[in-house]
């Protein structure tokens, strides 16, 4: 089990963040850090690329030839996304469920001091502190005891819930801009969302804004709702998602999760904060098919004529996470038998290109190879999206023991398997499951682990919102206790092989909830540490041509390493295309 503990910081220092905003400078102390003040960067005037990052005011910046996959929950760590970033790539953090991340970091005594670091430049200090003062455990909480836990999300979220969600992407996205002494990186960085949990979106949104985010990239549904929301947030104005509440009639009132910037900023003492324009961030959906991305050109409701949409990535059904699934395919319940994809789920570089009306585009799914950028970027696209290689290196938020047993198992040429499973998510979309039992690992794929396993649903992203008999709005959850399920008009049937992803991904980050519970068979109170569910790509074996043994006799690679290596095809085919020129040829 991961050790929860660290040393106590050395000293006891107030840090003065000073935080301008229009013409009041705001001077406030964020106490129990050992750390300088980082150099402050204007993240309310960074330039916004919109399809072209732009580095200064007369030098555009190429697009990105990589970006790197946004892997929740916190696989796609700070630490990844700055190392991508660095590199001229697009360095994409996880935004999902980081006010959880957020306040179990402060929990586990915020080692390094980096969310602290973060959060000294955040504009609202008293929001810091309360956080501070709630959550923050100096020497981290023991192994033994279960984290502090958040309200969960419903249309109307408490306080406690927006301020964590968005001081936690707040933290994410400036770390992930910055260098450890707080100067600016100078990359580019991205915000990755799961459309399907939609109730924390507009928080997320919100957050990595206030950071200076870069970019958005979406998936897992439709987002058309998002370039407006972006709109909105970059000139401070209220903004609405619609909510889809299972029951509930046409004829009824629509449901949304509403957000108004004033009204957030009035609640914590700086409404001028709302005043300040933010830049709005260039927003690319994650698409599965052409048919897709024209109807999100058409729908969408953004600004400009092509509606807020500045790309796409395309996103075959080989990826890590949830796929798309194939065309004409229905979930049954109690299916075990992984989704049959064929051709008209595949998607042509060149077909794409003629309906892409010249927007940038990038194509994941097994695309994390150098001669697969060869491939794209001659077809016309201007890169690759990869996932899995960047998972495995040495700088993603993949818990370590996790990553060790996984490295090892692939540098003893152990073939790993990827499994399809049409069950695991209680989305109903497809979610890949890699088939894995480490020698010191046990995760939900082993049948033995998930039918041992407690039911519970405490974190709920992926609850469903329906329709209760007397008009409210209650939310469930199929991977949650049966009873429960069926008890608020759920089908029994619908439960079978869920998995609770909510827990499980948190616990692959190494933020695994401890709870208690009766034990069944002894009727004793037992200790029980949520176990992971690891997912990634079909093509994680190929990621062993990159591992190297380190000298503490560990094994891994950098980020640094993956995307040299994604970058020696191309010199490879220039070296070709420079040879035959010099012969002749």
């Amino acid at each position: 089990m991961r050790s929860f503990s660290t040393k106590a910081l050395s000293a006891v220092l107030f840090i003065a963040a000073s935080v301008k905003s229009s013409n009041t400078q705001v001077l406030s102390f964020v106490a129990r850090s050992s750390f300088p003040t980082p150099k402050s960067s204007n993240r309310l005037t960074t330039v916004h690329p919109a399809a072209v990052a732009v580095t200064s005011e007369t030098e555009p910046r190429p697009l990105p030839k990589i970006i790197q996959g946004g892997m929740g929950v916190r696989i796609s760590s700070w630490q990844l996304a700055r190392e991508v970033s660095k590199r001229d790539g697009l360095g994409v953090v996880s935004g999902t469920a980081m006010d959880v991340i957020f306040v179990r970091t402060l929990q586990d005594g915020d080692k390094g001091g980096h969310f602290r670091r973060a959060l000294a430049s955040f504009p609202n200090q008293v929001m810091v502190e309360k956080a501070l003062d709630k959550y923050f455990i100096p020497d981290g909480k023991p192994a033994d005891k279960p984290y502090r836990s958040l309200p969960l999300w419903t249309l109307e979220p408490s306080r406690q819930t927006e301020e964590a969600a968005i001081l936690g992407n707040y933290c994410e996205v400036w770390l992930a801009k910055h260098n450890d002494d707080g100067t600016p990186t100078g990359g580019i960085v991205g915000l990755n969302l799961l459309t399907k949990v939609a109730l924390p979106t507009i928080h997320s949104l919100y957050g990595a804004m206030l950071a200076g985010v870069d970019y958005v990239i979406m998936g897992a549904g439709i987002p058309s709702k998002i370039p407006g929301i972006l709109d909105a947030l970059a000139q401070g104005k209220d903004c609405t998602l619609p909510i889809e509440v299972s029951g509930a009639t046409a004829d009824e009132e629509s449901h949304a999760l509403n957000f108004s910037p004033k009204t957030f900023w009035k609640g914590s003492g700086s409404p001028h904060l709302a005043e300040e324009p933010l830049n709005r961030p260039a927003f690319l959906p994650i698409v599965s098919s052409t048919t897709l991305a024209q109807s999100l050109l058409k729908r969408s409701n953004g600004t400009g004529p092509t509606r807020g949409i500045d790309g796409f990535v395309i996103e075959l059904h080989t990826a890590g996470g949830h796929n798309a699934p194939p065309r004409g395919w229905h979930f049954e319940a109690k299916d075990t038998e992984e989704p049959a994809y064929g051709e008209k789920d595949m998607v042509d570089v060149k077909s794409f290109a003629k309906v892409a009306k010249g927007l940038p585009f990038w194509f994941a799914g097994s695309y994390g190879k150098r001669e697969k950028l060869r491939e794209v970027l001659e077809g016309g696209g201007n890169g690759v999206q990869a996932g899995t290689l960047f998972a495995l290196a040495q700088e993603s938020g993949m818990d370590h023991t996790i990553k060790q047993n996984i490295l090892t198992e692939l540098v003893t040429n152990h073939e790993l398997h990827v499994y399809t499973d049409p069950a695991a998510s209680p989305t109903g979309f497809p979610f890949k499951v890699l088939e894995f039992e480490g020698n010191s690992v046990s995760t939900l794929s082993d049948p033995e682990v998930y039918d041992s396993r407690p039911r519970v649903c405490n974190l709920g992203y992926l609850r469903a919102p329906y329709l209760k008999p007397n008009g409210e709005v209650g939310y469930r959850c199929p991977a949650e206790p049966v009873a429960d399920y069926v008890a608020k008009g759920g089908d029994a049937d619908a439960t079978v092989g869920r998995k609770c992803l909510c827990n499980a991904l948190c616990a692959d980050a190494g933020f695994p909830q401890v709870r208690f519970f009766t034990n069944p068979d002894t009727g004793n109170k037992d200790i029980y540490v949520e176990p992971g569910l690891i997912t990634t790509g079909d093509d994680i074996n190929e990621c062993k041509s990159l591992i190297k043994q380190n000298e503490d006799g560990t094994w891994g690679y950098s980020a640094s390493d993956a995307v040299d290596y994604l970058l020696s095809g191309l010199e490879i085919n220039d070296g070709v295309t420079k040879n035959i020129e010099r012969v002749g040829v």
